[in-house]
């Protein structure tokens, strides 16, 4: 496990690689997205997981599912940053025949659990792998699964949910990177699920509900979901769109983009200058 330092040093990292995948060449990358949940899978990968980046499918792991898999190039990120695979595969992102498709792949992609992406289906792919760690006696690991907020408008989500408490599943961790935005603008105005903690809380889940870029309280709700029995828990993680790349936060313009050589250049600035400081500590 890394010390908080070192995740939230991470969390640029994972930034820095996924603007270094968008590029300025005319491709187009979700940035706003990836950005948002880079607290959420630094403080997994780097401090809550347990898994062997040389040996992906070790029985003694824990699962991880990235549901809102349109966002994947944050996961190819920090999974990289693991020693997962070399680092120079992330610049082949997308490309025809490479390992790091637009959506994660598990027959491509060693440590990618599920393909995911059609969003709605990554929780029950989720409550399937939890019933499979119970049924073969796995009682110490835990199955995680981020989801958009936006995602929570696809009724299967709910399917899974009540299975889930059905099934008295406390090995499942459910985080939702709840950044108010979807493609085309804030969730309430579009397709409002709010308010979310209290709809989890009817369908039977243990509610943790904290600022997701804090490492700490990230790290904090990972140990209470782990000491909670009998029933599965969800964390509600508020998050800012395109967070830690200034132009971009908060604005849906950026949830799939392209960047032009000025914005490319303005947030690698704005991340390394971070990077620079926290690698002092």
């Amino acid at each position: 496990m890394q010390n908080t330092s070192e995740i939230r040093l991470l969390a640029d990292k994972i930034r820095r690689d996924v603007i270094q995948m968008i590029g300025c060449e005319g491709q187009t990358g979700h940035l706003g997205g990836s950005c948002s949940s880079a607290e959420i899978l630094a403080t997994l990968y780097g401090g809550r997981l347990k898994f062997k980046p040389d040996d992906p499918k070790w029985e003694g792991r824990d699962k991880f599912l990235y549901s809102k898999g349109h966002a994947a190039i944050a996961q190819y990120a920090v999974m990289a940053e693991m020693g997962y695979f070399p680092k120079e595969k992330l610049w082949t992102v997308k490309q025809l025949g490479a390992m790091l498709q637009g959506h994660p792949d598990r027959l491509k992609t060693p440590g990618v659990e599920a393909g995911t992406g059609s969003l709605g289906q990554g929780l029950s792919i989720a409550v399937g792998m939890a019933l499979e760690m119970k049924l073969d006696k796995h009682y110490d690991n835990r199955v995680y699964c981020v989801m958009g907020d936006g995602e929570m408008a696809e009724g299967q989500i709910w399917e899974a949910a009540m299975a889930a408490v059905n099934f008295k599943l406390d090995n499942l961790v459910g985080i939702v990177d709840r950044n108010t935005l979807q493609a085309t603008g804030f969730i309430e105005e579009r397709f409002n699920t709010n308010p979310l903690s209290e709809k989890w809380k009817g369908f039977g889940w243990h509610v943790i509900e904290i600022d997701g870029h804090d490492v700490n309280a990230l790290l904090d709700a990972y140990e209470e979901a782990y000491h909670t029995p009998g029933k599965p828990t969800v964390i509600i993680a508020n998050t800012v769109k395109g967070k830690g790349v200034s132009f971009a936060e908060g604005k849906a313009a950026f949830h799939n983009c392209s960047l032009t050589k000025e914005q490319y250049d303005t947030a690698l600035a704005e991340v390394d200058a971070r990077i620079a400081e926290l690698s002092k500590n």
